[in-house]
């Protein structure tokens, strides 16, 4: 398809400051139309970014327009809800993160999606950012090349802060409030306070269970829980280190997120910008540690102006194309939410609450 026809489902926040924006921008697309269930709402931005059709149901707007692919930017506690409807179309989805609010609603979205002939793909927006594909990219070279040693260790540090960083400039709001709707059930296997624990540390960390099996490029287990919440500890398949830091401080205005990537003889240091700042891609910085004749080197290559929900959008508008992408999928999202289950257990455990 030269251009792919994508339809909207949700323009609340997210769905218009970290995606239909991006995507109405985008010569590769056309956004053809938006469901939203605030109808003042989704008249509105429909008027202000040039959307020829709105509904007020997403099964209506499937049911009225040739679609090539939807972006879903929902709550994720509606997932389990609204994905099989959505999957009915038989065309590829793009949600935002993390699949579910439980390991068991995110087991139902795949079988649904099993059951048809959609694809599913989820806004880990990380994976897009220019720094990040060069780190991976430099990290699987070096572990093949062996050229500063073996991969030892990965640290990711994610403090809280301004996520926001302006970029909500543009959103359009209406005193409407939405119709009470149908939730995916929280974890049967936890009690309340345990649920809430869980439930914040996939909204909030999800983002890093899924960078770090990006970086390492292979699975991993949870080892350790420190009982303050602060620090999580994994090994992975092959036995590499990795360790979260979970906000061991905040700042108001900033972002600080950051990755170490560890080599014997050097590393790759990455550090992401706040997740709404427009044209801004994250740094990259490599050590290469001298071999006695030469001195150790520190490079910073410049990256292009593209933040990463922008190229999440094209990475997107690519899968629709057909092309091979950066982005998750909902089986690898799944297991996400087995890291975070089996993280919160150990972590009750430490706590003496198991």
């Amino acid at each position: 398809m030269s251009k792919p026809r994508i339809g909207f489902v949700g323009t609340g926040f997210m769905g218009q400051c970290a995606h239909l924006q991006n995507y109405v921008q985008l010569d590769s697309c056309d956004v053809i139309a938006l469901a939203e269930v605030r109808p003042e709402l989704g008249r509105l931005v429909a008027a202000r970014y040039g959307v020829p059709s709105v509904y007020t149901s997403h099964i209506e707007m499937i049911k009225n327009e040739n679609l090539d692919g939807i972006v879903a930017a929902q709550p994720f506690w509606h997932h389990g809800v609204l994905l099989p409807d959505l999957f009915t179309a038989g065309i590829p989805v793009f949600t935002e993160k993390p699949l579910s609010c439980s390991v068991e609603a995110g087991e139902g979205i795949l079988n649904a999606l099993d059951a048809s002939s959609a694809s599913h793909y989820l806004g880990y927006h990380k994976r897009s950012d220019p720094a990040s594909l060069l780190a991976r990219d430099e990290t699987e070279r070096l572990k093949a090349s062996g050229e500063l040693g073996a991969l030892r260790y990965i640290r990711i540090l994610m403090p809280a802060g301004d996520f926001i960083a302006n970029g909500d400039n543009p959103l359009i709001r209406t005193d409407e409030v939405p119709p009470d709707s149908e939730r995916d059930p929280l974890p049967l296997d936890m009690d309340e306070h345990t649920q809430g624990q869980y439930s914040s540390f996939v909204n909030y960390y999800i983002h890093q269970v899924n960078l770090m099996r990006f970086l390492l490029g292979e699975a991993y287990q949870v080892d350790y829980a420190d009982p303050n919440g602060v620090l999580l500890a994994i090994q992975s398949e092959s036995g590499i280190t990795g360790s979260i830091e979970m906000s061991p401080y905040h700042t108001t205005i900033d972002w600080q997120e950051e990755a170490l990537i560890a080599f014997e003889k050097g590393y790759i240091k990455l550090e992401l910008p706040a997740p709404l700042a427009s044209n801004r891609p994250g740094k990259v910085t490599f050590l290469r540690d001298g071999d006695g004749d030469s001195r150790p080197e520190t490079t910073t290559p410049h990256l292009p102006w593209i933040h990463a929900m922008r190229q999440q959008a094209t990475h997107f508008v690519a899968a629709l194309q057909g092309a091979e992408t950066p982005l998750s999928q909902a089986a690898e999202a799944l297991e996400d939410l087995r890291v975070a289950r089996d993280y919160i257990r150990l972590l009750c455990q430490r706590q003496g609450r198991s």
